[in-house]
């Protein structure tokens, strides 16, 4: 048998990863081309990046230019599996940021098992077989020739930058949309869109070394022009004033639970008693991005977005902020939150003495033990029952935020005593024990209301609640399908996304508030309730969902939004009554209110431009600082 020289190696190597990388994105990406363009941009892009990666070993010295070879084989399919595993849950691609958390979203832990599928060992099929060929089938002796090499780089460079053309006259606007990623791998590949993160992630690094005190006045200016017809005081305002704040994180909560049964038995059956006796937004939806529930609790004490990749804790810890417990503590409020994971988790130990908080119960101040814990910490019952002795410690008025966690993927209740749905959770599905995880939740919130009234908290308190951020994936449809009873359509996801969003005053009549409106909302809806007017001048994006001239549009980080009438989704809009498809120029209008509002929120965040705002003379300094 003729033996390959080490080219044909290459060559072999190049077609193997390029086919298996197309395969990658229909068959677990399910990237789709929607013109001849883009369906030959998908099939190209591939080739030029492989080429050049795996020319890299052609540098090295001749008696390892092989093994150099399947090392970058082997990392870049390392570099594909973990896009897909992260991808069959978030529906999104790695960034640079959250390589950097990487213990955050999972880690190696349950949540990424249950994320694995018996077909994932067909990735490395062809690195078993390359490895073979590259002992038994090459000849060791023929190597490539500085021509081969010459010619493989130039060809590969002209490919990587014909994808690039080709996605710049297909979309001008290509290299401005960095939110949205799935368009990004789309066009111009997985790998050449690694590179492009992390170009991109570099340059923000220094972006606040170079901002100056007029950029703040540009987005002050911006909000201004907004918000003008919204600055008037509610006809809510002052309700619960000088009332202690208790705020809790529904995790992975998502609306359509609400007032649904399951085999005859209602999943959240004191919430739907809690909002007929509260003031309920059913119109409401996260906003989170890849940091999830650190990127709801970033929304609401600051009133800024999320950034589109990575979390701000993690990424922006030390920048200086103007947040919700800053604010209260010019009312006299003392801040405090409860959560009982490891404080080093979303770096929320470091980003909550930024934002302002007096205290962080976290783990430590836990008695957590293998019984009364799941996933990654307390269940919730047990949670809310041991902070309450530290609850009534604190002088009133107090804010509280609670952050629950059994409610968290992969959604696992090991103990009998812990089901209040009549599910098997052995045998059930993902959806069926989200629902029992949901469930319990539902429990320990009633539990907590129960101890509230008990130790005379209650009525001296608003509690506001609210889903953090989705628990099923698109990743999970078919299964949710079958609990529906319908195919779920584009604009059907979209109503997935909403989540509760609950105000409870005791005494005052509930009320449903049809507003639309997002988490990015939350902090200006809780000071108008509360009849707060913050002292210092604020940038602040979010509006009260009480105030009745507001603009109803909801901002989401990919660039999608939606209004009262329509959504923009997939770079499509649709008319959210019927759910079909309808001309783009109906969506135009707010296209470049959307970018507006990410840019400059993007730009508050990376510029750390709070450091420049004044008011009154004094400067607002991250709470941290040693000066």
């Amino acid at each position: 048998m003729k033996k390959w020289n080490e080219f044909v190696f290459y060559i072999i190597a190049v077609a193997f990863l390029t086919i298996k990388t197309i395969l990658v994105y229909f068959c677990e990406f399910d990237l789709r081309g929607k013109s001849m363009m883009e369906m030959l941009l998908l099939f190209l892009n591939p080739i030029g990046s492989v080429a050049l990666f795996l020319g890299i070993s052609f540098f090295f010295s001749k008696k390892i230019r092989i093994v150099c070879m399947l090392i970058v084989y082997t990392v870049l399919t390392g570099i594909l599996f973990g896009n897909i595993l992260y991808y069959r849950f978030y529906i999104d691609y790695v960034t640079v940021p959250v390589l950097f958390q990487f213990q955050n979203v999972g880690g190696l832990s349950q949540s990424t098992v249950e994320l694995l599928r018996w077909t994932d060992p067909l990735l490395v099929v062809d690195i078993i077989f390359l490895i073979f060929a590259a002992i038994k089938l090459v000849d060791k002796s023929k190597f490539v020739s500085k021509k081969q090499h010459r010619a493989s780089l130039a060809i590969s460079i002209m490919l990587i930058l014909a994808v690039l053309v080709g996605g710049e006259v297909e979309d001008p606007n290509l290299f401005k949309k960095t939110y949205d990623r799935e368009l990004l791998v789309k066009t111009i590949g997985t790998f050449n869109y690694h590179v492009y993160d992390i170009l991109f992630n570099s340059k923000m690094l220094v972006q606040s070394a170079f901002a100056e005190s007029n950029d703040i006045h540009k987005v002050e200016s911006y909000l201004k022009k907004e918000n003008a017809p919204s600055l008037s005081k509610s006809s809510y305002h002052g309700q619960a004033q000088g009332k202690n704040l208790i705020l809790i994180s529904l995790e992975s909560t998502q609306q359509f639970v609400l007032n649904r049964k399951i085999n005859g038995e209602e999943i959240t059956p004191f919430l739907n008693k809690l909002i007929k006796e509260s003031y309920y937004f059913p119109n409401f939806y996260h906003q989170t991005a890849q940091g999830k529930t650190s990127d709801a609790e970033f929304m609401i004490d600051n009133g800024l977005y999320p950034l589109s990749g990575g979390s701000v804790f993690v990424r922006r810890p030390h920048n200086d902020y103007y947040a919700l417990p800053a604010i209260l503590k010019e009312q006299g409020y003392i801040s405090t939150v409860f959560h009982s994971n490891d404080e080093s988790f979303w770096n929320r130990g470091n980003m909550y003495q930024t934002l302002g908080y007096d205290r962080f119960f976290s783990k430590k101040d836990y008695q957590v033990t293998e019984e009364n814990s799941v996933n990654y910490g307390l269940k919730d019952i047990p949670f809310f029952k041991q902070s309450i002795p530290y609850l009534k410690k604190l002088p009133q008025p107090f804010y509280a935020k609670f952050l629950t966690l059994t409610n968290h993927f992969p959604f696992l209740l090991h103990n009998e005593d812990d089901r209040f749905l009549n599910i098997d959770e052995n045998n059930a599905d993902l959806v069926h024990r989200y629902f029992a995880t949901v469930r319990y939740e539902d429990e320990a919130i009633k539990q907590f209301f129960d101890l509230l009234k008990k130790e005379g908290i209650y009525n001296n308190s608003v509690i506001v609640l609210y889903g953090d951020h989705y628990g099923i994936s698109r990743s999970y449809d078919k299964e949710l399908e079958e609990v529906l009873g319908k195919k779920i359509s584009l604009t059907d996801q979209l109503d997935l996304q909403k989540v509760p969003f609950i105000i409870h005053i005791p005494g005052v009549k509930g009320k449903q508030i049809n507003t639309l409106g997002g988490e990015i909302d939350i902090r200006q809806t809780i000071l108008d309730i509360m009849g707060i007017v913050p002292k210092k001048e604020e940038v602040d994006f979010g509006r009260s969902l009480f105030s009745s001239d507001r603009k109803n549009l909801v901002v989401f980080r990919d660039g999608s939004f939606v209004t009262n009438k329509y959504a923009y989704l997939d770079d499509g809009c649709y008319d959210k009554s019927v759910g079909n498809k309808v001309k783009r120029n109906l969506c135009t209008p707010y296209l470049d209110k959307v970018q507006n509002e990410l840019m400059y929120s993007d730009n508050v965040i990376f510029g750390d431009l709070l450091r420049f705002l004044e008011s009154d003379g004094i400067i607002i300094k991250n709470p941290s600082s040693k000066e």
